[in-house]
C-alpha cells in the first residue's frame, strides 16, 4: 500500500486518512449503539479521542527528548509524524475501560464504538507498515554542482538517506538545516539531496545565502527522481540500509526527532 495518496496537487499520508476514518466511524458507532440504550456517548468519545492522540505524542517526545531540548516548541508541532501508536491505543482503552466501569450503561456503545476505532486506524496502520517489494537504490546518473556525473547506485555500502527537494517547498526549506545537521553529526551516513528542476546557480546560490554547507547535492532538471523511486511529493526522505536496500520513506516535513528514529533504523 503507497504511504500517500494524492488528491489533485494535494499529498496526504495514507495514514491520515486512516485516522479521519476511524474517527468518523467511530462517532457514528458510537451514536448509533448510544441511542439504542438512551445515552449519549460522543463528549467521552471526544475525550478518548485525545488522551490516546496526546499520549501517543508525549511516547514519542519522551524517546526521543534530547532531540526536542533545542526547539521545545517543535513538540506541538504534530506534521512532522512523530507518535507510538501503541501508547496511544493502550491509554484510550484504558480511560473508556475506567468510565464504563464508573456507568455501566456507557459499555456497549462507548467500547463498540472504540473498538471500531482502533480496527480502522490500527488496522490502517499496519498495512501501510508491511513489508513492501524490496527496493533498491537505482542506478540514476545526475549532475553535481560542479557538473560531475554522479550515479545513485555509487553509495551502496552505507546508510543512506536520500533527499528529495526544491527551493520553492516550503516544507523542503524548513527541514534542510534539520538535514545539515543531521549530515554533520552522522559521518557514517550517506546523505544526498537531490533538487527537483531548478538548476546550478538557483541552488548555490540558495544555499550559500542560508550558510548551508551540504554534501552530496544532485541536480534532477528533468524530474526523474519521483517517478523512479515511485514517489509523488516533495520533500520526500528515502531511508536505505548499507546493502542499498529501502527501510522506508517519508513524504512530508521532518523534524529533528523523527530524522533520528529513521536513523535508528538504517544504523
Amino acid at each position: 500500500m503507497p504511504n500517500v495518496l494524492q488528491i489533485g496537487p494535494l499529498v496526504l499520508p495514507v495514514s491520515l486518512l486512516f485516522m479521519f476514518v476511524a474517527v468518523a466511524v467511530s462517532a457514528f458507532v458510537g451514536k448509533w449503539a448510544g441511542r439504542r440504550v438512551g445515552v449519549e456517548v460522543e463528549p467521552i468519545l471526544f475525550q478518548t479521542l485525545i488522551i490516546g492522540v496526546v499520549v501517543a505524542r508525549l511516547a514519542f517526545v519522551l524517546q526521543f527528548n534530547t532531540a526536542y531540548q533545542a526547539a521545545p516548541l517543535a513538540v506541538l508541532d504534530i506534521r512532522d509524524g512523530g507518535w507510538r501508536p501503541l501508547a496511544g491505543f493502550a491509554a484510550a482503552w484504558m480511560y473508556a475501560l475506567v468510565r464504563q466501569f464508573k456507568r455501566p450503561v456507557l459499555r456497549t456503545p462507548l467500547l463498540t464504538a472504540v473498538f471500531a476505532g482502533t480496527l480502522i486506524w490500527g488496522g490502517g496502520i499496519l498495512a501501510v507498515s508491511l513489508p513492501k517489494d524490496e527496493q533498491k537504490l537505482p542506478t540514476l546518473a545526475l549532475t553535481n554542482l560542479q557538473g560531475v556525473t554522479v550515479d545513485l547506485a555509487q553509495f551502496e555500502g552505507k546508510p543512506t538517506v536520500v533527499n528529495l527537494w526544491a527551493t520553492w517547498c516550503p516544507p523542503c526549506v524548513r527541514e534542510m538545516p534539520v538535514l545539515h545537521e543531521a549530515q554533520a553529526q552522522n559521518p557514517a551516513v550517506n546523505f544526498v539531496f537531490i533538487n527537483q528542476g531548478e538548476s546550478a546557480q538557483r541552488v548555490e546560490g540558495w544555499l550559500a545565502a542560508r550558510n548551508l554547507s551540504l554534501r552530496n547535492v544532485l541536480l534532477d532538471t528533468k524530474g526523474e527522481a519521483l517517478g523512479v523511486f515511485n514517489q509523488r511529493g516533495l520533500p520526500t526522505t528515502l531511508f536505505f540500509d548499507a546493502r542499498g536496500l529501502l527501510v522506508s520513506a517519508r513524504t512530508g516535513e521532518l523534524s529533528a526527532a523523527t530524522l533520528a528514529e529513521q536513523l535508528e533504523a538504517i544504523n
